[in-house]
């Protein structure tokens, strides 16, 4: 045991190592390559083979491992005669099998061990070696597996790679120290291999890496020549992703498939797909650039399997590893494409292949239904060759979904017999209404656009995409091939919502609607805004409203909006406050104006108005309507009339004076314009004595009658003066006894309603108008009074009156010259009363007689018929009797 460790440490110290200059680095490939260390005086196919093994060996049996075993296994033997020996380690690969000992090799590629071990003098050492850079690119691993199974298991192996990677590109040319090199441990108790992992960069993949194994096992030290390796061209790319397959429109097998995640160079690619089908077997195996292959004279019933593998396509490179595999099936009945998405208004074509029972129908025999309810004319079919029918549908309406069925089916048959599979013909409405207004401030515009002619389209998005010219739309819109998305927002009105902002005003921004769908895309028909045309004004400000005094037309005011500076026109629409629903609209296209006067029918009313706004040369849109302004209401003239006015007068007729007290009722709005302060009586006498009283706000008013003839007048005044029009009222003594109304009756109609009939009698007086009072005598009530045109001697009074009650009618005729005798009666006229019982008797007999008529002359019909059919029932018709037959039965023929 002592022994053996003098050994291992002999061993050790008479190691000596001589490495050739760095710049002759061997170049690492891609692909594998090997080490060979053996002793200095073996030959060249000594380094090709095991040493000490023949040419002639054969590998599969494995003879020459047992030898290298049982050489191990008796080491003891070995290492008591020990002797000093020069080893020679270089690489080779299947490419380059030349592998030189000599020491003095202008090539690089041998290193000089000085071992001492009878062990490696007969045996040697071979490894199979190969580095790559992993897929994700940031972990370069050499694999390292012994061809001798490692001979050295029982003796503890231990692998470490020395590198030293550039700190910049241009330090890549340099010789490297030896103490630059950094050192990684391989792990080696894999699966009787060592890996050994040196993290790169991602901003060194261009680098060159320098490096060198050194290995050592039981004593035994051996150390490889230099190496250099092009990281970039060790990449081992990931297999390709996505790996799928379909029938394409024309009918053809597309295999299809994705880049790897990270791949620093274009990808070459290697397919292998199998066809199985009842007719033929085949297997073929392409390489191409592209991420797909098709394969034609596709069949139905047919099973494809196919793989993908990928390598760098310029430059050195290693495959990656093949793909998952992939299984496609094809149907009995092939349609492609199988699925179609259009728009409304397009063109689209079926294919189909129809298989039935092992045997491909011929294409001449295929008719065509939608929704197996509506044949499709022959005149839409087209037969493309002896399998492919085709059939195309022109000027498409778009699809009404049925149910939870958004499609519609398209069935390929034969004669009458379908298949149950069909193709899916989505068509869509894709004319979407795009609607933009700029606000007021000229910062941004605001587009909208409804998707309801989408919203059938199960898995659809849209997106709303958008080209912006640099000046000015074109006259005809068009997609742009350079466009960008715009994020929108989906309203609660249903409505999507787009902002753009900033703007460019005089930019045209063409836009139109995507749809996007696992079938593919549709495009809306674009449409061009310019943002100075769309502008949509901020409203007017300052807006007042006023009814304007003396002249009395409401006046509206405003300020225009400081944006857009384009000549604006205005609309106005005013109302009554609290009825806004009924508005007048007027319009002042004057960009200049800033007020408008308005006829209005009551001027005492409260107004409300507001403004709006729009360019005047049409384009934009109307502003929102301003705050509404409301007007205040205050006098705007002086009243059009006094009150009408009647008088009570109290005291003996004997005597010269007497009381007048004056009754009148208070101003309409109308009238007083718009309200009334007070009222004035102005008092004229026979001895021209004149003057005047202020009452306020009284409706009544008393004074003393004594001159012979006294005339009074009401007047109403308010803020702006007092009226203009007035009533006058003459008391005169002499005009007092003059009797104008011969009779005087009044008819209770009903209980709200008596009619006052009278009969005038001629005068020579002028006569004004008449004065009707009433008063129920059982009660103390004030009298009521009504002014009547002379012209009428019949009038309906409307008031409460109780049938059990007396009531007082007068008639007062009304003279220029004064108030004439009154015709007075204190009841209602009684021949009236029965006069109007006996029409009443006459309404209710006169309906009874008619009902019961009619219901008389019913009655006799319908006995009529019944008789008819009880007499005659059993007589037969004549023109159903052999005997009867050439009579004619109009003709009258005398029975003698």
């Amino acid at each position: 045991m002592i022994y053996q460790k003098f050994c291992m440490i002999l061993l050790q110290w008479e190691f000596v190592c001589v490495i050739t200059a760095f710049n002759l680095a061997y170049p690492v490939t891609p692909w594998r390559f090997k080490l060979s260390c053996m002793p200095a005086n073996a030959t060249h196919d000594y380094f090709l083979l095991p040493a000490g093994i023949s040419k002639n060996t054969s590998n599969s049996s494995g003879h020459y491992e047992a030898i290298i075993e049982d050489k191990f296994n008796s080491s003891d033997t070995y290492f008591s005669n020990l002797s000093q020996t020069t080893f020679y380690c270089c690489f080779w690969s299947e490419q380059d099998t030349n592998c030189s000992v000599r020491a003095d090799n202008i090539e690089g590629k041998t290193f000089v061990s000085t071992v001492n071990s009878l062990v490696f003098q007969q045996v040697g050492a071979n490894w199979d070696i190969q580095c790559q850079m992993k897929g994700d690119l940031k972990l370069f691993i050499c694999y390292m597996e012994s061809l001798l199974k490692n001979p050295f298991k029982n003796v503890g192996l231990k692998v470490h790679l020395l590198y030293v990677l550039p700190e910049m590109l241009e330090d890549s040319l340099l010789v490297p120290q030896k103490g630059t090199f950094q050192m990684v441990q391989c792990n080696c108790s894999v699966h009787e291999r060592c890996e050994c992992h040196v993290p790169v960069p991602a901003a060194k993949l261009n680098y060159t890496l320098l490096m060198y194994f050194k290995v050592t096992s039981g004593g035994v030290f051996l150390q490889s020549p230099l190496m250099s390796v092009q990281l970039i061209d060790a990449v081992k790319p990931d297999p390709p992703l996505g790996l799928r397959m379909e029938i394409t429109d024309k009918g053809n097998l597309k295999i299809s498939w994705s880049n790897p995640a990270q791949v620093p160079f274009p990808l070459q690619y290697q397919v292998k797909y199998s066809e199985n089908s009842t007719t033929i077997i085949r297997e073929v195996a392409e390489i191409v650039s592209a991420t797909f292959l098709l394969v034609d004279s596709v069949l139905p019933g047919s099973s494809y399997k196919a793989q993908v593998r990928g390598r760098r396509l310029d430059g050195p490179g290693t495959w990656s590893d093949w793909s998952t595999p992939q299984i496609f099936v094809t149907q009995d009945v092939i349609y492609f494409p199988p699925k179609i998405l259009t728009s409304v208004g397009s063109n689209v074509s079926f294919h189909c292949i129809y298989k039935n029972e092992h045997k491909i129908v011929s294409s001449k025999q295929i008719v065509w239904w939608m929704n197996l309810a509506e044949k499709i004319p022959q005149s839409q079919y087209t037969v493309v060759n002896d399998r492919v029918s085709k059939v195309t549908f022109p000027n498409l309406n778009a699809t009404k979904p049925r149910g939870k069925f958004t499609y519609d089916a398209v069935y390929c048959c034969r004669d009458h017999e379908c298949h149950h599979r069909y193709a899916e013909l989505y068509v869509v409405d894709v004319n979407i209404n795009i609607s933009c207004e700029t606000d007021g401030y000229l910062t941004k515009m605001t587009c909208r656009w409804s998707a309801n002619t989408i919203q059938s389209l199960v898995g659809s998005t849209l997106q709303l995409r958008y080209h912006r010219s640099s000046l000015y739309c074109s006259d005809i819109p068009s997609i742009h091939p350079i466009s960008e998305p715009k994020e929108c927002h989906l309203q609660r009105d249903g409505f999507y919502e787009c902002i753009f902002q900033p703007i460019f005003l005089l930019s045209g921004y063409t836009m139109w609607i995507r749809v996007n769908h696992s079938l593919g895309s549709l495009d809306s028909p674009p449409t061009c805004v310019l943002p100075d045309s769309v502008v949509k004004p901020l409203p007017p400000s300052i807006v007042k409203a006023e009814i304007t005094v003396n002249i009395g037309l409401l006046k509206l005011s405003w300020e225009k909006p400081v944006f857009p500076e384009n000549n604006l026109q205005f609309q106005i629409r005013y109302g009554l406050s609290g009825n806004e629903k009924q508005w007048k609209v007027f319009e002042v296209h004057d960009s200049k104006s800033k007020s408008a006067n308005l006829s209005v029918p009551d001027l005492c009313a409260v107004y409300a108005a507001q403004v709006r706004c729009k360019r005047l040369d049409g384009l934009g849109y109307w502003s929102n309507w301003s705050k509404p302004a409301y007007t205040v209401v205050k006098d705007v003239k002086v009243p059009v009339r006094g009150p009408e006015f009647w008088r009570i007068i109290d005291g003996d007729v004997t005597k010269k004076e007497r009381n007048v007290t004056l009754l009148w009722k208070p101003l309409m709005k109308s009238d007083s314009l718009c309200s009334v302060s007070r009222y004035v009586v102005n008092h004229y006498t026979s001895h021209n004595g004149t003057w005047s009283e202020d009452v306020g706000n009284h409706t009544r008013f008393t004074f003393i009658w004594a001159e012979q003839v006294h005339t009074v007048t009401v007047v109403a005044i308010n803020s702006i003066g007092a009226s203009s029009s007035n009533f006058n009222l003459t008391f005169s003594w002499p005009v007092s006894k003059v009797n104008t109304v011969q009779s005087l009756s009044a008819y209770p109609l009903n209980s709200s309603c008596v009619i006052l009939s009278w009969i005038p009698l001629p005068s020579d007086y002028n006569l004004m108008y008449f004065i009707i009072e009433w008063k129920n005598l059982n009660e103390d009530n004030e009298i009521k009074w009504l002014r009547i045109p002379s012209s009428v001697k019949k009038y309906s009074i409307h008031d409460n009156f109780i049938p059990i009650e007396k009531y007082q009618f007068s008639l007062y005729p009304i003279f220029m010259e004064g108030v004439g005798k009154p015709k007075i009666i204190n009841s209602f006229t009684q021949d009236n009363d029965e006069k109007l019982q006996n029409d009443a008797g006459l309404y209710v007999i006169v309906p009874i007689i008619i009902s019961s008529s009619v219901l008389l002359l019913g009655t006799l019909l319908i006995s009529h018929q019944r008789m008819k059919k009880l007499f005659w029932e059993d007589v037969p018709n004549p023109k159903n009797c052999s005997w009867a037959q050439g009579l004619n039965f109009q003709k009258r023929t005398d029975i003698l």
